[in-house]
């Protein structure tokens, strides 16, 4: 009878990839490459910024030089101190008029669009496709179009030169059912299904278990809805007549004079504009990306 001795095996060789070498560098190249790219349209998107406050520090006089100069000398404030001290153009008034308007326009949207939204999304009535087919259908219509019609509705409700004529119409927004009705379409129903089970009305439903899922899509939606009222010109302009009652847009028109163009005033006025919106976005980004990312998974 023969045994066989059994014979010792060393470590298994490691197995390199012969690419790895070469993939390296490739990849580093690439990522290097990107990086670049993204700073340089940052640069880009960020230069009528940085412009628009270097202008709003300077004076009248180094505004109008030929050529302009990057660095404001002297460094002036003439054009923050034409600001709060001109009583015929009241720019924080109409800062005030602006953040109340736009501020109550996106909590009205959110409101309506919201519980709109989710009878679209989950429940069951006659015509409920043909209803959302008709929503979506006005998004297609130019606004321009709805400014008479409006504005012979508002005069006979008497909300002519107030802030409820920049604040109400519009708050039914089609824009905002629709994100919403797609946002609310991708929460599963489990959850609604064992809030039923455990004897929630479908208000409770609504209100302690949608809404609060739905942060981030609500989110985006009151950041969109402020920018559109905050940035809206043409239809103050219409309804809108007194210095008192102006929202900043319309207003900020009227600091550029018929023959002379004070840059620094207007450039500080547009920095006064565009400080609430950038802080609004720094606050809320993460949230509009996460909203907007996931309304679209169903149809």
């Amino acid at each position: 009878m023969t045994t066989s001795t059994p014979t010792t095996r060393g470590p298994a060789p490691a197995v390199t990839d012969a690419s790895a070498p070469t993939r390296a560098p490739g990849l580093a190249l690439r990522r290097t490459a990107l990086y670049a790219t993204l700073v340089a349209l940052a640069l880009v998107f960020l230069m009528p910024l940085v412009w628009m406050l270097i202008t709003s520090l300077k004076t009248y006089a180094g505004a109008q030089q030929i050529p302009p100069t990057w660095l404001p000398d002297p460094l002036s404030g003439y054009g923050y101190e034409q600001i709060l001290n001109n009583t015929a153009n009241p720019v924080l008034r109409w800062f005030l008029n602006s953040m109340v308007a736009a501020t109550l326009h996106a909590l009205l949207v959110l409101v309506t669009a919201s519980m709109a939204a989710y009878a679209l999304a989950r429940l069951r009535f006659r015509g409920r496709k043909v209803l959302f087919a008709l929503v979506v259908g006005t998004l297609f219509i130019p606004p321009t179009s709805l400014i008479v019609p409006n504005f012979l509705i508002v005069d006979s409700l008497g909300w002519l030169d107030t802030l409820t004529v920049v604040i109400v119409p519009g708050t039914a927004s089609a824009f905002g059912v629709f994100f919403l009705r797609q946002f609310f379409l991708s929460l599963p129903r489990e959850l609604e299904e064992a809030a039923t089970l455990d004897g929630a009305s479908q208000w409770q439903i609504f209100w302690k278990v949608v809404l609060p899922l739905s942060k981030p899509a609500l989110a985006t939606l009151a950041v969109l809805s402020f920018l559109t009222n905050w940035n809206d010109f043409l239809w103050p302009i219409y309804v809108l007549f007194s210095p008192e009652t102006l929202t900043l847009p319309p207003g900020l028109g009227l600091l550029q004079g018929s023959y002379v163009t004070d840059y620094p005033v207007i450039m500080a006025g547009a920095v006064l504009a565009s400080v609430p919106v950038l802080i609004l976005f720094v606050l809320a980004q993460r949230h509009i990306i996460q909203g907007v990312s996931r309304s679209g998974l169903k149809g």
